[in-house]
């Protein structure tokens, strides 16, 4: 069993990187970001568990068709990172290698009331269980749109 849950089909892949230097401001889209101890540089302070939020690709289309719109962009989930190709909650607990960066991935990333506002009615529904997950800075650096995803061991 143990083997069957390190075993991933490929690597994964960043695909879109955000910022909010404000705690309720508009979301940034970078191309690249410094990942530092307590999380990514121009994001509002987080630090620890919840440094940086990370999102499932995979999961937009299904949030859209809960949410009834047609499509939904990564910023409008408020999320840092958007990844693909690898199964987010395979490596819940687990580290990950990602550009210079290693996370380690703590916990689910719970909707908040914004999703009403952003998704329009029924969009905080439309998260649970989609919401991305939180991660902790294990060591820092730098990431950019198109870097690897990977798994590190413990």
């Amino acid at each position: 069993m143990r083997a069957m849950m390190a075993t991933h089909a490929r690597p994964g892949r960043v695909d879109w990187i955000g910022v909010r230097p404000a705690r309720l401001g508009p979301m940034i889209a970078l191309e690249e970001v410094e990942i530092g101890p307590s999380g990514l540089a121009d994001d509002h302070a987080r630090a620890g568990r919840r440094a940086v939020t990370l999102i499932q690709a995979e999961h937009l289309p299904v949030i859209a068709a809960l949410a009834g719109v047609a499509a939904v962009e990564p910023a409008q989930l408020r999320r840092n990172i958007l990844i693909s190709g690898i199964n987010l909650l395979a490596l819940r607990k687990g580290r990950m290698a990602l550009g210079g960066a290693v996370l380690e991935i703590t916990g689910p990333a719970a909707p908040c009331s914004r999703m009403e506002a952003a998704l329009g009615p029924g969009g905080f529904n439309a998260m649970r269980g989609h919401g991305g997950w939180c991660a902790a800075v294990v060591v820092p650096g730098r990431v950019a749109v198109g870097d690897a995803v990977r798994p590190v061991p413990s």
